[in-house]
């Protein structure tokens, strides 16, 4: 089954936070709670449907089975079961000891501690106890590992772990062990992390890491950073990022958990690329915005910021921002989703200083985004905020998206095109998907919905010569089309009514959704073949889309048949009259 056939399971209905998702078939209590509808279950709700899900930091539920293959900058070096370190320093921090021994110099000053390997190869240092005026520096020429057994290390001038070997740093979290590292609010060196790499930073191990940032970054590598499964980690930062690295990061797999509480800083922030390929990624950000004197730019926090392309291809990533001006993921070049599960939520309103501002947004990208599978929910709430928006072009050909945003639903600078998957866009002030250049239906099931007024639920750039292009898919257009669009796939209207379910039928198919309590004036809807639709129908059985909101491969029954009239797109968007900021 692909993963565009993925919904909710509930796991912890009582704290209404999502945790999972699934290839399970169900209909949401969002579907069974409409009137006329009895659906097969009652998840989305409690796991939370699109309009209520929650993002919430989650140390403890196991992390997601599912995964694809695990990727490393050097595939052949990378792997610490390519490795062998087999010279074991044991260190104390409760009682560290000066000594010589195995080809490594051990030196103490208090609870500081620096271990220097020189060219030996084959070290891992275990490191146990606990000191909070103290530290451990690794200084040498050859790659070594470094093995978390139940230490807790607190620093409060620099940095807790200070990695400073330049070859690969491999940091074993000993199974069972819980481990700890912070650094202080000041600095005798201006630090980096509290967790400082100088190397490549390679975790391994099922234990748990609980590193916290009080002066500058949570955790930081110079170089790149590779997280596989079994890890639970846990990085915070009151003063800056909570996870950074300069040449890349690669979640392979486990438990990864960040909050960060600065102004305009970054969950997990990269100057390269940043990929998932599995694991359960959680990231908090509560700053506000601020300005960046150095770029006279105004900034807000985001979950994840990539200078390169972001890349999801397996595994879970919840992301939320609640701070004026904040991103759930913000990429300078693309943004590539190709399976997993991606769940986002922004609460920010727009952040302005100095004459710039900083709008809120659920998934941002300078270059293209596309989805090719998988399922990304995008939710926000605050002024401005917009769900997805590329500064290019953006495509969609599977998996399932859906974004319930305050500004526009989906947005692109150039051409927007949706081949395939299921699409859900709903613009509560502003249009449902909106291109700024043309905007191409060619497959898939899209449904979307305006605000009303002058917006519509699908709208291209006909003010510079653009066009709605619906050549294909099933389309429902709560709102109405762009004026002018052109319609090689016959299109119908009708009027609609609030909170209600509806089945649309083509073929020996069907596609059932429950109509907004607000919106556009006027409804179109398309499909590969002669439509019909009714509305108060009852649901049963299919696959959830959207948190509950639509039901695909569902078989219904009752309801009341909607007189269909052709649709010309020669006349205007039929936008009018629904009032403003759609609803559920």
């Amino acid at each position: 089954m692909k993963l565009q056939e993925m919904t909710f399971i509930l796991l912890l209905a009582t704290l209404m936070t999502a945790t999972a998702c699934s290839t399970e078939d169900v209909t949401g209590s969002d579907a069974s709670s409409a009137s006329g509808s009895s659906g097969s279950g009652s998840t989305s709700q409690a796991a939370g449907g699109l309009s209520s899900f929650s993002v919430d930091i989650d140390r403890t539920t196991a992390e997601p089975e599912a995964t694809v293959s695990e990727q490393f900058p050097d595939a052949d070096e990378d792997p610490l079961e390519n490795n062998s370190f087999t010279t074991e320093i044991s260190i104390d921090l409760s009682n560290p000891e000066a000594k010589t021994a195995d080809g490594v110099e051990i030196t103490v000053n208090g609870g500081h501690v620096t271990a220097n390997h020189g060219s030996t190869k084959g070290i891992c240092y275990v490191l146990s106890g606990s000191t909070a005026n103290g530290s451990f520096t690794v200084a040498g020429d050859k790659k070594y590992e470094v093995l978390l057994n139940g230490v807790s290390i607190t620093n409060p001038d620099s940095a807790a772990l200070n990695l400073l070997c330049s070859k690969r740093a491999y940091v074993m979290l000993a199974d069972g062990t819980t481990n700890t590292l912070a650094d202080g609010s000041s600095s005798l060196n201006d630090h980096k992390g509290a967790l400082y790499c100088k190397g490549k930073l390679l975790f391994n191990g099922s234990g748990s890491l609980s590193v916290t940032g009080n002066y500058n970054n949570g955790i930081h590598s110079a170089d790149y950073i590779v997280f596989r499964k079994g890890n639970n980690v846990y990085a915070q930062s009151r003063a800056n990022h909570g996870i950074k690295a300069n040449d890349g990061i690669y979640i392979n797999g486990g438990i990864l958990n960040v909050e960060v509480s600065a102004a305009a800083a970054k969950g997990i922030n990269c100057e390269s690329v940043i990929v998932v390929n599995g694991g359960r990624t959680t990231v908090v950000t509560s700053g506000g915005g601020a300005y960046d004197t150095d770029e006279n730019e105004a900034k807000g926090a985001a979950g994840i910021k990539a200078d390169e392309t972001f890349t999801m291809n397996g595994g879970e990533l919840w992301l939320k921002s609640t701070g004026a001006g904040g991103k759930g993921i913000s990429s300078d070049t693309e943004c590539c989703f190709n399976g997993g599960c991606t769940y986002i939520v922004t609460e920010g309103g727009q952040y302005r200083s100095n004459n710039d501002t900083a709008s809120p947004k659920g998934i941002k990208a300078d270059g293209a985004v596309s989805v090719t599978d998988g399922l990304v929910w995008v939710r926000t709430s605050g002024t401005n905020g917009e769900g997805i928006e590329s500064k290019s072009t953006l495509d969609i050909s599977g998996g399932e998206v859906a974004s319930y945003a305050y500004d526009d639903a989906i947005n692109a600078k150039s051409h927007l095109t949706i081949s395939g998957g299921f699409v859900f866009a709903q613009g509560r002030n502003n249009d449902g998907i909106d291109a700024n250049g043309n905007l191409y239906i060619k497959g898939g099931t899209v449904y979307a919905i305006c605000s009303g007024g002058a917006e519509v639920a699908l709208d291209a750039n006909t003010e510079r010569g653009y066009k709605l292009y619906v050549q294909g898919g099933t389309v429902v257009a709560v709102g109405g089309l762009e004026q002018g669009s052109s319609l090689s796939q016959t299109c119908y209207q009708a009027s609609w009514s609030t909170n209600t379910w509806y089945a649309l039928s083509y073929g020996s198919e069907s596609f059932c959704f429950r109509s907004p309590s607000s919106g556009g004036n006027g409804l179109v809807v398309s499909a590969a073949s002669t439509p019909s639709l009714k509305s108060g129908i009852s649901v049963s059985g299919g696959t959830s889309r959207f948190g509950g909101l639509a039901v695909s491969g569902s078989t219904f029954s009752g309801g009341s048949s909607v007189s269909l009239s052709s649709y010309s797109g020669s006349t205007g968007g039929m936008g009018g009259g629904g009032g403003p900021g759609g609803r559920w």
